[in-house]
């Protein structure tokens, strides 16, 4: 009945078991570090300005992990009310810092939905829209109004949200309001290196389906970096739901995240893989037709 995805039933019993034995988020959140060789992907943004092609840190990290969840797609899996869905679609949450018309700090959460032929260039062109668009002073997404809706009357944001979390555990939550909810996503991405502070590890919260939680902390020196090196890693802090799969299906999906990572040029091309097609290019079937008549 979910708009968002579908029941998996073909799960081994042992799998198909976690969700009532870990029944909340928190019972099942997994910590883990990784990081992010910051001199090749640092190197390749302004190769990329160079040539005139804006990307970003944040758009490199969602193209490399999009490209990895294709390869494994149990990591784009999510628990509602101890049933295990699989996701219909691929999208992405983060946090959007902006100031108030004082002058104070203030933050708005997007969300960016991805499609497989989607390459590192789409996806910093609409997360940078997305930004533009935000970035004004007033509240002004559907996110924000929401909550102002929310908040408009004293005692109200208790019934709104009890509705909305038994609406959503009963799979009733209309798709308009799963598309808005920045909490409904395969992947939350916090970039604490924007304001000089180091990685965290920030929970996926029991509020709607997020499944892994990636925060990006401020560059550090190598680990393995010999005296009077300059080398540069990115610090990740990784916290992830172990229901939605197990722990070789995580091992080969952030393998594969990684391997993403040290080459960000296999990023330029569709994600899934896929040729574009050429113009010139005859199509399947009228070659197909030929041969027959050959």
């Amino acid at each position: 009945m979910r708009s968002d995805g579908t029941r998996v039933k073909d799960l081994s019993p042992i799998v198909q078991a976690l969700p009532y034995i870990m029944p909340c988020r928190y019972d099942a959140q997994n910590w883990a570090s990784d990081m992010i060789d910051e001199d090749i992907v640092k190197a390749y943004i302004r190769q990329k300005r160079r040539e005139g092609r804006r990307v970003t840190h944040m758009s490199v990290l969602a193209a490399a992990y999009y490209k990895a969840a294709l390869e494994n797609p149990k990591v784009n899996y999510f628990i509602m009310n101890r049933k295990i869905y699989r996701r219909n679609h691929f999208c992405f949450s983060f946090v959007l810092l902006k100031k108030r018309g004082d002058g104070t700090p203030d933050e708005t959460t997007l969300k960016v939905f991805l499609k497989p032929e989607d390459t590192v260039f789409t996806i910093s062109a609409r997360v940078q829209e997305l930004i533009d668009r935000n970035s004004e002073a007033l509240h002004n997404n559907a996110t924000d109004k929401f909550a102002n809706l929310a908040f408009a009357v004293p005692g109200m944001p208790r019934f709104v949200f009890w509705m909305v979390y038994q609406l959503d555990l009963h799979g009733l939550l209309p798709r308009r309001i799963i598309d808005l909810s920045p909490f409904h996503t395969s992947l939350f991405v916090t970039n604490l290196a924007s304001i000089n502070t180091s990685c965290i590890y920030h929970h996926c919260y029991e509020f709607g389906t997020t499944g892994v939680f990636i925060c990006m902390g401020k560059p550090v020196r190598k680990p393995d970096a010999q005296p009077g090196e300059k080398g540069k890693v990115m610090p990740l802090g990784v916290v992830m739901d172990e229901r939605i799969a197990t722990g070789v299906e995580y091992a080969r999906f952030f393998a594969a995240f990684t391997r993403n990572l040290k080459k960000p040029e296999t990023l330029e091309t569709r994600l899934d893989g896929e040729e574009e097609p050429t113009e010139n290019a005859i199509p399947a079937w009228a070659a197909a037709a030929g041969e027959a008549v050959k």
